[in-house]
């Protein structure tokens, strides 16, 4: 098959050829090598910012620098300004990768990366899914990802698929008829692979489980499922491995950045070290110890059109204890600094505490699909949730009780059945939300 996928990224003046041939030199580096290449890249990305970045000279409020610890670390409200105020000098809107976050985070503002810099993202995302057997070019995917409605933007998104060899479903409306319809397409088209929102793929997940089908069974051109964007719990990975009868592939990136994490075949979370440098700070912006929860704090090696500089992503991580500068590995992903519950007592417990402790008790009975939680109050909150039958009194109870023992009682909650959940524009499920 024609390599449409590269092909067209070359086209658009990403230089994919130069790109690839860097990524390989990168991951044959030895230990030693590395360690020399990222401490360079370091020191030369941040003079480049210092020398050539308006933004960046004025929020490091130095011209030269000595010890990286000095450095600032730069979060998102720094970035909602003009983004022609952001760029460094001879970069435009016109020269560069031009794209706008998710806005996951409350904080969504628009990026560019330089050509080269785009180009080594898309060399990391072919050379990480090359793990797996998957060829952009030539694999064809099952894509359950939000499009934009908006005919312009729906078209290019459809063009954008066709060119990368993959069949989108929107995934706005996953009642059990569209579902059917899904599973129908599964059993016309020779998928290699699925990609997509994780929520969304395990709605579809249950669904077969409903149906008593192995996706294999009846697709089995199928090799690998990555999951991306929202968090895959064990026990959803336990789902989709024995629905779909392939391996579950965690991934974890930033529209601003790249892939940040990818799971290996060793089942391990491995972070990318080779265009990005990722920092796990404490309150204070001090690293902490390997194995030790801090906010993730990542920096773009290569982007010179924006700087990405210890860049405070707004998640909350733990890197395992066996992590080197080579092979630093994610032990956990807990879930956004945003996402934080702060509760009458004083304690502040992460959103996603709630959500394990719901939902090992509502999914035992299969009955409920999907639920989200809301902060209303300091001591009260919502529970949105999509099922076949209400939840009876003795659920709500054992709910109740377990978030008792885990965070602490006196909590009201109000439990409300609805027929979908809200999600954003481009489709994604905000398990934790706080209102105050």
């Amino acid at each position: 098959m024609f390599p449409l996928f590269d092909l067209s990224l070359q086209l658009n003046g990403f230089q994919m050829k130069e790109a690839k041939a860097e990524l390989r030199k990168i991951v044959a580096f030895s230990e030693k090598e590395h360690e020399v290449f990222v401490e360079n890249k370091k020191t030369e990305i941040v003079n480049f910012h210092l020398q050539n970045n308006t933004f960046y000279k004025d929020l490091a409020g130095m011209t030269t620098f000595t010890n990286w610890e000095d450095l600032p670390v730069l979060n998102k409200k720094n970035l909602q300004k003009p983004l022609l105020e952001r760029l460094s000098k001879n970069y435009s809107p016109k020269n560069c990768y031009v794209n706008k976050t998710s806005g996951s985070s409350g904080t969504p503002f628009i990026f560019a990366k330089d050509k080269y810099c785009h180009a080594l993202t898309w060399a990391s995302n072919k050379y990480r899914f090359g793990w797996y057997g998957i060829d952009f070019n030539t694999s064809y995917q099952a894509r359950f990802y939000g499009i934009p409605m908006d005919f312009i933007g729906n078209k290019k998104e459809r063009f954008k698929d066709f060119l990368s060899h993959r069949f989108r479903f929107s995934i706005f409306d996953l009642s059990d008829d569209v579902l059917e319809k899904i599973l129908k397409k599964f059993q016309n088209k020779k998928f290699d692979y699925i990609n997509g929102y994780t929520s969304s793929i395990v709605l579809f997940a249950k669904f077969l489980l409903k149906r008593n089908i192995i996706l294999t069974t009846i697709c089995p051109t199928l090799k690998v499922c990555m999951v991306t964007s929202e968090m895959l719990f064990e026990e959803d990975k336990i789902l989709l491995e024995k629905q779909f009868g392939i391996p579950i592939v965690n991934e974890y990136g930033a529209s601003e950045l790249d892939l940040i994490a990818f799971q290996n075949p060793k089942d391990e979370w491995q972070i990318n070290s080779e265009t990005l440098f990722v920092e796990i700070l404490d309150d204070n912006n001090k690293a902490v110890p390997n194995g030790t929860a801090g906010r993730i704090v990542i920096t773009s090696l290569f982007n010179k059109a924006h700087p990405f500089i210890r860049y405070d992503i707004g998640d909350i991580g733990i890197l395992d204890e066996k992590s080197t500068l080579q092979k630093p590995i994610l032990k956990k992903l807990i879930g956004r600094t945003n996402d934080v519950a702060i509760l009458p007592s004083g304690k502040k417990s992460p959103g996603l505490t709630f959500y394990y402790v719901t939902k090992s008790i509502i999914e035992d009975d299969g009955n409920v699909k999907e639920f989200i939680i809301k902060q209303t109050k300091i001591d009260t909150f919502e529970i949105e949730y999509v099922s076949e039958t209400e939840l009876n009194l003795a659920q709500i109870q054992k709910i109740e009780e377990a978030i008792s023992l885990y965070l602490e009682p006196n909590l009201k909650f109000n439990f409300l059945r609805k027929k979908s959940l809200e999600r954003s524009n481009r489709g994604k499920l905000k398990q934790f939300k706080s209102m105050i």
